[in-house]
Parts: structure tokens; sequence; C-alpha cells
């Protein structure tokens, strides 16, 4: 599980928020929860022997601020350019990883109300991180009961 954002920006920083929440969860053997922040290269590790990755973000569809969503990163809009030399979006890095097949993305992504200086999240944004951690719960949950019955006895 990867939460990504930028903590200095109120809400664009609910994927770290959320990643913090979820790192005192005991997950499930071969789970990993890391706080990547805005350094998804230093992701690459992690998403090379990964076969699932679950992303938290916050993400702009002109929703109301705080609603939560479930995605498959398929589905997601992708920038066509990196604005920065610096700079690794999540479809740059899954390429660097070099697989073959690259591991299955789901994204869930929070509807952000402020994108400014602040360290705090948004009431709207904050009151959305508890079913937000809750959903990657019960899909990493799902996602372990799904490999345990997939294999042979």
């Amino acid at each position: 599980m990867l939460g990504l954002g930028n903590l200095l920006l109120a809400d664009e920083g609910v994927g770290v928020h959320a990643a913090h929440a979820l790192a005192s969860w005991a997950c499930p053997e071969g789970v990993s929860v890391l706080d990547i922040g805005t350094a998804l290269l230093d992701a690459l590790p992690a998403i090379e022997s990964a076969d699932r990755v679950i992303v938290i973000d916050a993400m702009k569809a002109d929703g109301t601020p705080g609603t939560v969503y479930r995605i498959p990163y398929a589905e997601c809009a992708r920038a066509d350019i990196i604005a920065s030399m610096h700079g690794f979006d999540l479809s740059r890095v899954l390429a660097l990883a070099g697989r073959a097949e690259p591991p299955d993305v789901l994204v869930f992504g929070v509807e952000p109300q402020l994108i400014e200086w602040s360290l705090e999240l948004s009431p709207a944004v904050a009151a959305a991180l508890p079913a937000v951690v809750a959903a990657v719960r019960e899909e990493i949950e799902r996602y372990g009961e799904a490999s345990t019955a997939a294999s042979p006895a």
C-alpha cells in the first residue's frame, strides 16, 4: 500500500495521513504500508516485487470534498509529461520496474477541499480518512481471502 501526497499542502497529503493510520494496523503477512509522500521513485523496490499495489492519494474529480473514489489504475487519467525532472509519476515508476507483467494497481482517491499551505487536512477530508483506511483494510483482507481460496490445498 502506497500513501502518496505532500503533507505541506493540506488535503494533498491525505495518502500520507492514511499510510500513517494504517501503519499501526497488524497487516497480513506479505503486505507493506509505505509512506511515499512525493518520492514515488522510492517505491520502485516495492513495486518490483508486488503482485498488487494499492495507492491512496488526493484525486480531483469535481465531486464533493471528502468523497472517496475506488478506481482501477488503468482507468485513471495520467499526465503526458513530467512536470519536473526531479519527479516521476506512478506510470513512469511502473515502467521503470521493468516487469513483463505490471502489478495490479488500485487507487483510492479522496476529493480534496483545500490544496494550500497547511499541515492539517480540511474538515471534510479529515472526516473521510477513517472511511478510506477501512476501505483499504477491507480490500487487503478481501484480496488475501481470494488468494487463499485460489491456492491449491
